[in-house]
């Protein structure tokens, strides 16, 4: 028998997850959605025929997990509106940036079932980027319950650790927008060397494409790939030499740990 969803907010990040339940033939009828924005609920019957709600409540109903798709500032109201009927065999999933596990225990009560997750934006065309962590409560059953509706749009990774999960946001939850700044950079700057607009983006996004896909399918490092790819006094050394000259790295390691202490920020704000 299939377990019941419900998902608390069908934005984007909501559609995604119940496109891909759906495509790995989830029913329809076992997918709940709760969102109090009219065009959001309307949205979600239309693409995917399953029920909505307006109001939280009626949505979980004898629902099996309950996923928080709502935005950080948001979800204290939302765990707090279901914490009288919380119950302790039903897993709880945030998907929230810095929300922690610690938070979401506050909110909907100690004993409660919780796993705390951080996807990515290609999700939407099930090619996410999922890492998970989960409280002592969640069991063996309730983690493969996870697994199966993150593991439908992507990848999805356990960390037993979840102090990582601020780096992991710098890294897969706000990378996506890293490669198309430089996908947007290298199709303008292709324009400044003289190729018509629609051909350098196609260019820029085909290689960012093709370079993504070899990487995942390659057993070799990216720098073993970058090095194929580099012959002595070529133009990729001469362009790569640039990059170190500038202090690429050192930009990367800044930006992605501004992004990592924004989480962390992010998540001391909720408790003050």
């Amino acid at each position: 028998m299939q377990p019941t969803f419900a998902f608390i907010g069908g934005g984007n990040m909501g559609r995604a997850l119940i496109g891909g339940l759906l495509q790995a033939g989830h029913a329809a009828s076992k997918i709940r959605v709760a969102d109090a924005f009219a065009p959001s609920r309307e949205q979600c019957r239309e693409l995917f025929s399953v029920q909505v709600y307006e109001q939280n409540l009626d949505a979980v109903v004898d629902a099996d997990v309950v996923v928080f798709a709502v935005k950080p500032q948001q979800l204290r109201d939302v765990a707090g509106q279901l914490a009288d009927t919380a119950s302790d065999s039903v897993l709880y999933l945030s998907i929230a940036a810095g929300i922690t596990i610690e938070h979401l225990q506050r909110w909907l009560g100690p004993t409660r079932s919780i796993v705390r997750c951080m996807p990515n934006t290609p999700a939407l065309v099930g090619s996410g980027a999922a890492a998970l962590c989960a409280n002592a409560r969640v069991s063996s059953p309730q983690r493969a319950l996870a697994d199966s509706l993150l593991g439908a749009v992507g990848s999805a990774q356990w960390l037993e650790d979840e102090g990582l999960m601020d780096a992991v946001t710098a890294v897969s939850g706000s990378g996506p927008a890293y490669f198309f700044l430089f996908i947007e950079l290298i199709e303008k700057i292709a324009g400044e060397l003289g190729l018509p607009q629609t051909l350098a983006r196609s260019l820029a996004i085909d290689t960012a494409l093709g370079a993504s896909r070899l990487a995942h399918s390659s057993e070799q490092a990216p720098a073993q790939l970058r090095e194929q790819v580099t012959s002595a006094g070529g133009t990729t050394a001469s362009a790569l030499a640039v990059f170190e000259q500038r202090g690429l790295e050192d930009l990367v390691r800044e930006a992605l740990t501004a992004a990592r202490d924004r989480s962390i920020a992010l998540a001391r704000q909720v408790e003050s």
